[in-house]
């Protein structure tokens, strides 16, 4: 089926506009579904046929993810990806049936994500050493991402075009290519403003042309520390967070230093930069947002999702009872 797999990833770039992580996902639960029937076929994967995917080894496959212990998140997601192929199957006429649909999904775990408080968060934020040119962009990444609530892929994604610092807004496109414009609060512009002045002096840095024994070096094949560095084209986007090199930076470069932030200040365990946005919905809920603007501001389509990234204490919940009930103060 590597015909109908190759159609069906540029069916989703393409038709559905879904982001390369979600083609790579799909790609990735769809070739371990082929690889499961394969073996418990005792043949190649290679050589299965579009009438090897029917409902009974959907399900034998989803009993085999439970035994191995994987999440309740993780199965609906592969069987996601594995209804969208069916489907696209059964439009394109390789296979007569959509036996994907008839099969369950796992009831979710309802799980609270980790979020710190308002003052682990500040500690967190003065953990940078904004006098060394990475402690500054550490600063402004962590001021970036408490005061949007953006996703990790949101955030190494944005170029400098994409930041209004004098309008405190940021443009993000989030999952889908969804554009959406969400505010940052004072601390962060002039925490934006301190990287991108270093910024700009590490790229001009960069774009200086080397001297003349590193190019003679260069040329006879030195090593790659001694080449001189490419200087950007001006059609190239500008990455607003970039590392030593001058590349943009990786979400796996952000999940590190998030991480070495937190040990430092936090005995804290499971704080991502996703527990960052998990904080920044949490602490404007506590404080009396609606729960439709964090919705908008953290680019869900559904409210459910929303609901899921927030929660309420027991202490708000009798604070809130307090102040609204009629007879809630009355002896």
């Amino acid at each position: 089926m590597k015909e109908q797999i190759r159609d069906f990833l540029e069916y989703l770039r393409l038709n559905r506009n879904a982001s390369d992580h979600t083609v790579s996902a799909y790609a990735s639960d769809i070739a371990q579904y082929l690889g499961f029937v394969a073996a418990e076929a005792g043949t190649a994967a290679a050589g299965l046929e579009p009438s090897a995917l029917d409902l009974t080894t959907i399900r034998l496959f989803m009993a085999e993810l439970h035994r191995q212990g994987h999440a309740r998140a993780s199965v609906s997601r592969k069987l996601s990806a594995l209804r969208a192929f069916s489907r696209f199957l059964r439009r394109e006429g390789w296979i007569e049936g959509d036996p994907a649909a008839l099969a369950v999904s796992p009831r979710r775990e309802q799980k609270i994500p980790s979020h710190l408080s308002v003052d682990e968060m500040s500690r967190l934020l003065e953990m940078p050493d904004a006098s060394d040119p990475l402690g500054c962009r550490d600063r402004a990444i962590l001021e970036l991402f408490y005061a949007s609530g953006l996703r990790l892929s949101e955030l190494v994604g944005l170029d400098v075009a994409d930041v209004n610092v004098s309008g405190r807004m940021v443009r993000v496109f989030g999952k889908g290519a969804k554009e959406r414009l969400v505010p940052f609060n004072a601390a962060t512009v002039e925490s934006l403003r301190a990287w991108l002045t270093v910024r700009y002096e590490m790229r001009r840095k960069l774009s200086e042309p080397a001297p003349p024994a590193a190019a003679t070096a260069a040329r006879r094949g030195g090593s790659r520390n001694d080449r001189p560095a490419r200087r950007p084209r001006r059609d190239e986007a500008e990455p607003l967070f970039v590392n030593f090199r001058g590349s943009r930076l990786t979400g796996r470069s952000v999940q590190r230093l998030v991480a070495r932030y937190v040990s430092a200040c936090s005995s804290r365990f499971g704080i991502s930069p996703h527990a960052l946005r998990h904080s920044f919905a949490t602490h404007l809920l506590e404080r009396g947002a609606d729960l439709r603007a964090i919705q908008e501001l953290l680019g869900h389509v559904q409210l459910s999702t929303t609901q899921r990234y927030t929660h309420v204490n027991a202490a708000q919940l009798l604070n809130v009872y307090r102040k609204a009930h009629p007879r809630a103060k009355q002896p």
